[in-house]
């Protein structure tokens, strides 16, 4: 067995950019359960942006505005939107997973720097993957505070109902035509991940749009990156879309895990969280595709979860629209029931619920 040489325990945190981070907040905070934990703004000594950090389970998010014009937050928010910056993945030697990765080849975002407060001190270091997006190695063990050094505890001044979120299961980044396997062998010659799952045209298409996608996914499988790019179709594809919106490649969704997705999607849906609708003629023969399962295909059905069986076992996933304005980022809540995969036999389903979305549009 080969020595892994950039051990991850997870993810540390997402960091979204964003438009008016103070608003974001609300929003993630009552529609999304998440609970304020942290602030760095002028208040607490940054001068150049505001950043609220919310938790729910172990998923972190960040939603960073920026106060001046001419930044380099201001700069990639005019061109993507609000959008994913920093896929941050918790070590326990920073300067090592840089120094590992920079050897094989990782363009250098930022230099191993200390940061430390009262509490203690945090390594960090970054380095660059598809479109603006970058990993930030952050080691932890030596800080005892509520996030990093630079934040301030922080409450939730409304009452915050938890919706059950626990884990991010994967994050997915769209990359341009002919891009994804340069970027699958980034993972693996620079980051060290294997080729996890490989689909391509033939598993995800319709009639208009098709897709490639190959995942990676680290040594102990904590992390998993699946990357898609588009595939020729009659028409533009749910891919060449977001490429077209976000301005370039980026992260098109993440995937958080729950223990109920049933509870989960219920009190998100109270909430005014916007699902893709699927037909009622998915669940005509769904126990014909996917078997004996333990949940009632009624509520399902009404719930609209898709269901999708592997060799280990089964999983219940759901997909929301864009949860901004533009047709980029969005999230899938998804309850694994032993299946380690990511939802095939779902694909065909999907895209026809996606291209309903961009018909919307007028963007298929």
């Amino acid at each position: 067995m080969s020595q892994d040489f950039l051990p991850l325990n997870g993810t540390d945190h997402v960091e979204f950019w964003v438009g008016n981070a103070k608003q974001s907040a609300y929003y993630y905070q009552v529609a999304w359960g998440y609970e304020l934990i942290a602030y760095a703004g002028p208040e607490t000594g940054v001068r150049d942006r505001a950043s609220y950090v919310l938790q729910q389970g172990k998923i972190r998010i960040i939603l960073t505005s920026s106060l001046q014009p001419e930044s380099e937050i201001t700069q990639h928010h005019v061109k993507h939107g609000d959008g994913v910056k920093v896929l941050a993945l918790w070590v326990d030697d920073a300067e090592k997973s840089f120094y590992e990765t920079m050897s094989r080849g990782a363009k250098a975002h930022t230099q191993p720097t200390v940061l430390s407060d009262e509490n203690g001190e945090v390594k960090i270091a970054s380095i660059h993957t598809y479109g603006d997006t970058i990993h930030k190695f952050v080691e932890r063990k030596n800080y005892k505070g509520v996030f990093l050094p630079g934040y301030k505890p922080a409450k939730s001044s409304l009452t915050v109902k938890p919706v059950g979120l626990k884990v991010v299961d994967h994050c997915v980044g769209n990359v341009e035509l002919g891009a994804m396997n340069q970027w699958v062998k980034f993972y693996e010659d620079v980051m060290g991940f294997k080729l996890l799952l490989t689909f391509d045209d033939k598993d995800i298409s319709t009639e208009y749009s098709a897709l490639m996608s190959k995942v990676v996914s680290n040594g102990n499988g904590y992390v998993k990156f699946p990357i898609n790019e588009p595939a020729s179709g009659k028409k533009k594809s749910q891919i060449e879309e977001y490429i077209e919106f976000y301005h370039g490649a980026g992260v098109q969704h993440i995937a958080v895990l729950t223990d109920d997705i049933e509870h989960t999607v219920t009190e998100l849906r109270s909430r005014g969280v916007d699902f893709l609708y699927v037909p009622e003629n998915y669940y005509v023969d769904l126990i014909e595709r996917v078997g004996k399962i333990d949940e009632d295909i009624e509520t399902l059905k009404r719930l609209n979860i898709l269901v999708d069986r592997d060799e280990e076992g089964y999983l219940l996933q759901l997909f929301t629209k864009p949860v901004q304005d533009r047709p980029t980022v969005f999230f899938e809540i998804i309850q694994r029931k032993g299946a380690k995969s990511f939802g095939k036999g779902n694909f065909k389903a999907l895209f026809e619920s996606i291209e309903r979305e961009q018909a919307l549009r007028g963007n298929l």
